[in-house]
């Protein structure tokens, strides 16, 4: 074996090492890896970043863009709630997660499908109380095994297609792949349902761990015309929301101190909640509602413009002795109080009427100077602002989804490739306000990008020093004359390289293998097509294995021998099914 063939295999294998036994950094590890075979000649410039200007790469970018004009609009609460809806335990979430997202995966692209319900399942998650952890990679793999059914599903399907068509002049058919992609899908599904409890991870951020002892008291009002108008306290969620109490519910000078689930809300009841602070930023983004004080309405710049700030208040403030309203707050500071915290009790009362005393916590809502101007006013002891805390633009949340709607079309259809399509709405959300630059940029995931554009730099050193080929080719001689063992030795060679390569550079690079091993048995090339498709659209046992699941690896807390545990006996069970299937449908 060539010495660049040898240095690139240590490399590969250290960086294996590196992900599954240590807690560095994957973009860090895969840079490094990318640097060591740019500065040992094994690659040029061209090739070790050529990553970075791939259409796919790229793509994934640009996605990230159209999601933040979904999340800022609300357009997320909106899908989430149509398409989740309210689990009955966490095996019912997962199915109600999994199974339209295999569905929709297989007619669409599955990479913008993840990248939309990333921020809903995590919101989801949250107001459910349910683990992300237990959820994220279900989503990814769901994705991925509905894109095995149809010939637009996943990349390595169409890229297997096009290099049909210029070696015999025909591919797949738009369903021909069903006939295994279906089978996979259903089994693979449901043994990753009926396994999550031992396969996948319990982790939960680190404020469900630890109770926060402000417990702030809110009073909002429900919009007239609302999702949330005529529902019943249950069916709107409130009484399942993590952190959060529904305490009173005032209407027409009533009050209902003890609220039943079946109470019907109406336009105009005004409800008093407590909960943490994290509970009170979600309730000040949710659609049908609006803080109670109309002071709120009298700052000048748009709620979409401002974000909410915590302020201890000190013993030398003027506030000290006086309500809210007499304290003129809004006239003095610029700044709307819309919650109350104090020691850790519940604050009684009608939020406006609230006496000040030093040490009650303030949630304010107000632009992000307001921060840098008082951080050292002696009217507070400490003053916060809290991040990515602004109130979302549901008004627009229709004109997003439509251009959602529309990007995928588009794609589907075959009138703009993936890129072109992304491109052209990510820059409608911005024209329209959907979303803006500041939270354009914030909403890239960049150590995502850089794993993946340095994934298929390190691919290249395999593919141009022969390595992948030297290594296909030994492991398919010792399978002998049997058809059948054969397509198990490309169905494992394919598999195990989807999982350290990308998997479109998986297909690439096994297709004129597989191509050559059907010539040299006189068997038809089908069955071996097929199954480097199978095994490639299958790579689920680690995250750089398909951008999927590179996208949900932060989101999820995971760890690298999370993908492990999960995703390896997934593979042998899309592998049984697989091989059982192919040479039943196309016969050697």
């Amino acid at each position: 074996m060539p010495a660049e063939a040898l240095l690139t295999a240590s490399v590969v294998l250290m960086l294996l090492a590196a992900l599954i036994l240590t807690r560095v950094p994957a973009d860090a590890l895969f840079l490094l890896a990318l640097s060591v075979l740019l500065v040992s000649g094994v690659l040029t410039p061209a090739e070790a970043f050529g990553g970075f200007a791939n259409e796919g790469v790229v793509t994934v970018a640009i996605l990230y863009i159209v999601v933040s004009g979904l999340r800022e609009t609300g357009g997320v609460q909106h899908i989430s709630r149509v398409l989740l809806g309210r689990p009955r335990g966490l095996t019912g979430a997962q199915i109600r997660l999994t199974a339209p997202v295999a569905f929709f995966s297989a007619f669409l692209n599955n990479t913008p499908i993840v990248a939309m319900l990333i921020p809903a399942v995590r919101d989801w998650a949250k107001t459910h109380d349910l683990p992300v952890s237990k959820l994220m990679i279900p989503l990814s793999y769901a994705a991925m095994l509905g894109g095995m059914c149809t010939l637009v599903g996943t990349s390595p399907t169409l890229i297997a297609h096009g290099l049909l068509i210029r070696r015999q002049g025909s591919g797949f058919g738009f369903f021909e792949i069903a006939w295994v992609g279906v089978p996979v899908a259903v089994i693979g599904l449901s043994f990753l349902i009926a396994s999550a409890r031992w396969l996948l991870p319990d982790r939960r951020p680190s404020e469900k761990v630890f109770s926060d002892p402000r417990e702030y008291t809110v009073e909002m009002t429900v919009n007239g015309g609302g999702p949330l108008v005529d529902r019943t306290v249950a069916e709107s969620g409130l009484a399942d929301e993590s952190g959060l109490q529904l305490v009173e519910v005032h209407r027409d000078g009533e009050i209902y101190p003890a609220v039943a689930p079946t109470l019907r809300l109406h336009a105009g009841d005004r409800l008093v909640l407590a909960g943490s602070v994290g509970s009170v930023v979600d309730l000040q983004r949710r659609h049908g509602l609006s803080p109670s004080t109309t002071q709120v309405f009298k700052l000048g710049t748009p709620r979409t413009e401002r974000t909410l700030v915590e302020a201890v208040v000190s013993d030398s403030s003027p506030l000290v002795g006086s309500s809210i309203r007499r304290g003129r707050f809004r006239t003095r500071y610029g700044a709307v109080v819309i919650a109350v915290a104090r020691n850790g009790e519940r604050v009684r009362g009608k939020l406006r009427d609230i006496v000040l005393r030093p040490g009650d916590t303030l949630l304010l809502e107000a632009t992000p100077a307001f921060a840098e101007r008082h951080a050292h006013s002696r009217d507070f002891f400490l003053v916060s602002a809290l991040p990515d805390s602004h109130a979302f633009g549901f008004e627009r949340a229709a004109l997003a989804i439509a251009i959602l709607v529309g990007m995928v079309a588009a794609a589907s259809l075959g009138v703009l490739s993936m890129l072109q399509a992304a491109l052209l709405a990510a820059a409608a959300l911005l024209v329209t306000r959907c979303t803006t630059v500041e939270a354009a940029r914030a909403s890239v995931n960049w150590p995502v990008i850089v794993v993946i554009a340095s994934a298929i730099g390190v691919g290249a050193a395999m593919d141009t020093t022969g390595l992948a080929e030297n290594m296909a080719m030994s492991v398919v001689d010792l399978a002998g004359a049997s058809p059948y063992a054969n397509l198990v030795a490309v169905f494992a060679i394919a598999a195990l390289f989807s999982q350290i390569i990308t998997n479109v550079a998986t297909v690439v690079l096994m297709f004129p293998i597989a191509v050559s091993v059907a010539a040299s048995l006189g068997v038809d090339t089908m069955p071996f097509v097929v199954a480097i498709v199978m095994a490639a659209a299958g790579a689920v046992a680690t995250p750089m294995g398909y951008q999927t699941n590179l996208m949900v690896y932060g989101p999820g807390g995971y760890r690298f021998t999370d993908f492990l545990k999960a995703g390896l006996p997934l593979v042998a069970v899309t592998a049984t099914v697989s091989l059982l299937v192919i040479p039943l449908v196309w016969p050697f």
